[in-house]
């Protein structure tokens, strides 16, 4: 009698060839005269027989049955485990997220989201109450000791549970580090939040040599993991934001991080430097009222939360969408990483020159359109439909890495943090619904997606145009500063009168 994994395989074998219709996701292996489970019209099910009652050969098990009889033969739900032809293990693989519980591998990336958006909220507050730095590296801790949990999690609860801690510490990780920078540099220099978003994109395309190198889930995420404890070292390297003092009445602290920096850079401080004073007014917490209590501070709050609910959806919804490289996982996702270097290259060549508002109304209007004639474009020209598909993307990339950008230069230092992280909050909610909104309309019809995110990336832009133009003002320090915000970017001779160099809080 052949052993039990001769009998599954030459089951499996057997199965797949005479029976094209029936896929076998699923066997019992106790012996030779072993159950089948099969697929049938994309259901998991197997054949209700009690093979231990009839006569079962391993070479031929359903010698008996011809295709008509086969096919009145009742089904009922697999059993007992499933056998996976994938080469390596995964999140799916570890904990049976297939046939009837398939479901809960969307729920897996929905906590994740849904992490993302509460670490908007509470971690963001935090960031503008407690300090920048503190969050920080709290954040990159919570991080790294959730990543360990989530690889090691003994089951599907824990899985979930500390993949959505890890979602609400990744958020205060990098919106908190771009806030920092933003605050750190001069009003000439912060298309250095443009490089950090290219490293971003390095990130993503090295991440499926790492998936294709390491065989395990497990090992995977710990390799993602492990780095954010090196980034507790910044303690030592990173000072706390002098914006973010001089707000919280801490001159002193602010000068001294100043005068440490400069010289550092070789620079020595202007002795107006030491004329920063700190008036006294009681300090205040952020609140989300103070984004939307004046008229100013809440046009660009209701646009730029539009603006980044649009970036993300139409970003994720193009991504999936795409389908490029012929379905080789490693290689689809290093190319929709590659389209994005060229995004971040056309920012940094015209931002400085022409501003942030007009390559933000043109990247989102650019994909709008791109989406618009993807769909309406034959089948039977390829290539012209995939590269109309990828100039969209490559707009809408732009779109969302110039709103970062905008978002932090248009906030107030007291509310910045904050104000960011619950505006890129929407941009979680777009992600969350991006999926839902491709496969369920692609469903009525297959371009139909494409048309809904013409309509919101066009809108989009048209929306973005009556932000301000922030190109070499300084940071607003306060909502007063935002609301006149309109008034200097049009006036330059009024931009020296805000420059960097003098603080008074």
């Amino acid at each position: 009698m052949p052993t039990p994994a001769t009998c599954l395989w030459t089951l499996l074998k057997w199965i797949a060839n005479a029976h094209p219709l029936f896929l076998t996701v699923c066997l019992i292996t106790s012996n030779c005269t072993c159950n089948c489970c099969v697929s049938s019209n994309g259901q998991c099910e197997r054949f209700d027989i009690d093979w231990n009652n009839i006569s079962v050969s391993c070479a031929n098990p359903l010698a008996h049955f011809t295709n008509s009889s086969l096919g009145s033969v009742p089904l009922t739900t697999c059993q007992n485990g499933w056998v996976y032809r994938h080469p390596h293990s995964s999140v799916v693989s570890e904990y049976n997220l297939v046939c009837d519980n398939a479901w809960l591998l969307d729920v897996t990336q929905g906590v994740l989201n849904l992490g993302f958006l509460t670490g908007a909220f509470t971690l963001g507050y935090a960031a503008d109450r407690y300090g920048r730095i503190l969050v920080f590296l709290f954040s990159c801790l919570g991080v790294g000791v959730c990543g360990i949990v989530v690889a090691f999690a003994p089951n599907f609860s824990i899985f979930l549970i500390f993949r959505f801690l890890q979602g609400v510490f990744g958020k205060g990780t990098w919106m908190t580090c771009y806030v920092i920078v933003t605050e750190m540099v001069g009003s000439d220099q912060r298309l250095v939040g443009i490089v950090i978003q290219m490293f971003f994109t390095l990130g993503i395309m090295i991440l499926p040599g790492i998936a294709y190198l390491i065989p395990t889930w497990q090992g995977i995420q710990l390799a993602i993991t492990l780095p954010n404890f090196l980034f507790l070292l910044y303690y030592w390297a990173v000072p706390e934001s002098p914006r973010w003092l001089l707000t919280r009445k801490k001159g002193e602290k602010a000068l001294k991080i100043m005068h440490t920096i400069a010289k550092h850079n070789g620079r020595y401080l202007s002795p107006h430097y030491s004329e920063i004073t700190v008036i006294n007014e009681e300090v205040t917490n952020p609140s989300f009222f103070d984004l939307v209590r004046t008229p100013r501070m809440r046009q660009y709050t209701l646009i730029l939360m539009y603006a980044w609910f649009t970036s993300a959806l139409v970003y994720q919804g193009l991504v999936m969408r795409l389908g490029i490289a012929g379905g080789n996982l490693y290689l689809d996702f290093f190319i929709s990483g590659a389209v994005e270097l060229p995004a971040a290259l056309l920012i940094l060549l015209t931002i400085d020159r022409i501003g942030r508002r007009l390559p933000f109304v043109i990247s989102n209007i650019v994909a709008g359109v791109a989406c618009l004639i993807t769909a309406f474009l034959p089948e039977d020209i390829k290539w012209l439909k995939t590269s109309v598909a990828t100039l969209g993307r490559l707009g809408i990339t732009m779109a969302f890495e110039i709103v970062y950008l905008v978002n932090s230069e248009l906030y107030p230092t007291t509310l910045r943090n904050f104000g960011v992280s619950l505006c890129s909050g929407l941009c979680d909610i777009g992600g969350f619904i991006a999926p839902f909104l491709l496969f369920r309309l692609a469903a009525i019809w297959l371009e139909l997606p494409l048309i809904i995110f013409s309509i919101l990336a066009t809108v989009c832009g048209v929306l973005v145009f009556f932000l301000p133009e922030t190109k070499g003002i300084s940071l607003p320090e306060t909502v007063e500063d935002v609301e006149q915000l309109s008034s200097l970017s049009s006036k330059n001779g009024r931009k020296k009168k805000h420059q960097d160099t003098t603080s008074y809080i």
